[in-house]
């Protein structure tokens, strides 16, 4: 994987699984990262990967989600920050979601100490994420712009694709507009229906 010069509102998600495998003082590190979009597909795969590696000493892990944001990790019986965090961060720093790293661990009978199981975690999790294929998502806001005839050329003048979309409009009492705005836009499109006394709701976020 080759990390992209996006904004930071975009994140990268895993087209595929990924696997690599470390040794470092016998002990063997398996990292494997998987798709995921919701809780429960992050218990499904560390349910799976721990039956299938039963010998394992340690089953570590880290996820991140996208919408909503939300991150977790665990060094699962390893001395505390020295598995979880590691991945953790190596995740968070190449601006994955919608992720699951688990790194499974096989003790070698030499002891690595605290900085070298935090290192030999962050290795192996690097080495399966540079396998790995991603695409871009990008999160985005849909609202609904509620106001007077005489600002709708306004709101229109608005809509710069595809960071701004007009989804739909709708002519009654008042003009109805729903927009889809991407979240680097939000502040400069918030502003502007501000100043036109525009009543906004929103609808819901979109990630694509």
């Amino acid at each position: 994987m080759s990390k992209s010069s996006t904004s930071a509102t975009i994140a990268l998600v895993p087209r595929a699984p990924s696997r690599a495998e470390l040794r470092e003082r016998g002990s063997v590190f398996l990292a494997r990262i998987e798709p995921v979009t919701d809780q429960a597909a992050i218990r499904r795969h560390l349910d799976a990967i721990a039956s299938e590696h039963r010998d394992a000493t340690h089953v570590c892990w880290a996820w991140r989600l996208l919408s909503p944001a939300r991150e977790r990790c665990s060094d699962a019986g390893e001395p505390a920050g020295t598995a979880g965090p590691p991945i953790l961060r190596v995740l968070a720093g190449e601006g994955l979601r919608d992720v699951l790293a688990v790194v499974v661990r096989w003790f070698g009978g030499t002891k690595l100490g605290k900085g070298g199981l935090a290192r030999a975690y962050a290795e192996a999790t690097r080495a399966a994420v540079a396998e790995l294929e991603v695409e871009e998502r990008r999160p985005s806001t849909v609202l609904e712009v509620r106001l007077g005839y005489g600002a709708v050329g306004a709101v229109q003048r608005l809509v710069r694709p595809p960071a701004v979309l007009l989804e739909s409009s709708a002519y009654g009492a008042d003009a109805v507009l729903v927009l889809r705005v991407w979240d680097e836009q939000r502040g400069r499109v918030d502003e502007a229906l501000a100043e036109l006394g525009a009543r906004v709701r929103e609808l819901g976020v979109v990630v694509a």
